[in-house]
């Protein structure tokens, strides 16, 4: 479900084309001199368990690519917040870390490329270090008018110091109210 809700918020797909193109994804592309592979794991589960072989080989791709401080000094592991979760198979993720978007794009139509890209990043991004943020506030208490009503005004801001898993993905917010 939480790939459902990323792919309507950051794709604007709907829930059907998700998983029609996670679908084609899990059942295989032609990605030229490897033949058909399974993009992904099973698509239907909303399981936060990974293999451990696959944590294994996204915290190397981390590691090689940002370097070390980019990767927790133990592997992640998630735990599933729904009582209703299939945990029969392990999260969705890449079937290998190796097939990277950006060298399989020209494999896949637009939509399965921005649906595996999502895919990849998020699995990606689960086993990268925390980003580090220095966060102000300031409040003005204020008292106006003839009435001598008291107000506070308060401005928020924040200013990123180290990038961590936002380097690769930033998880879209919902903009309704």
């Amino acid at each position: 479900s939480t790939l459902q809700q990323d792919a309507v918020r950051q794709l604007r797909y709907p829930v059907r084309r998700t998983m029609s193109v996670a679908q084609q994804l899990y059942e295989g592309i032609d990605i030229g001199a490897e033949g058909t592979e399974g993009l992904i794991t099973y698509m239907r589960t909303d399981s936060p368990q990974v293999d451990a072989g696959a944590i294994s080989e996204a915290r190397a791709y981390i590691r090689s690519r940002w370097g070390e401080q980019y990767v927790p000094a133990s592997p992640r592991s998630y735990k599933t917040r729904s009582k209703v979760a299939q945990e029969a198979h392990e999260a969705i993720r890449p079937t290998t870390m190796a097939r990277t978007p950006d060298s399989i794009r020209g494999h896949l139509s637009n939509d399965q490329f921005r649906l595996y890209e999502l895919i990849w990043k998020r699995m990606v991004a689960s086993q990268m270090t925390d980003s580090i943020s220095d966060a102000t506030t300031v409040d003005i208490d204020a008292t106006g008018g003839p009435s001598g009503t008291s107000y506070t005004l308060r401005a928020t801001g924040s200013v990123l110091k180290f990038p961590g898993f936002r380097a690769v993905y930033v998880e879209a917010r919902d903009t309704t109210s």
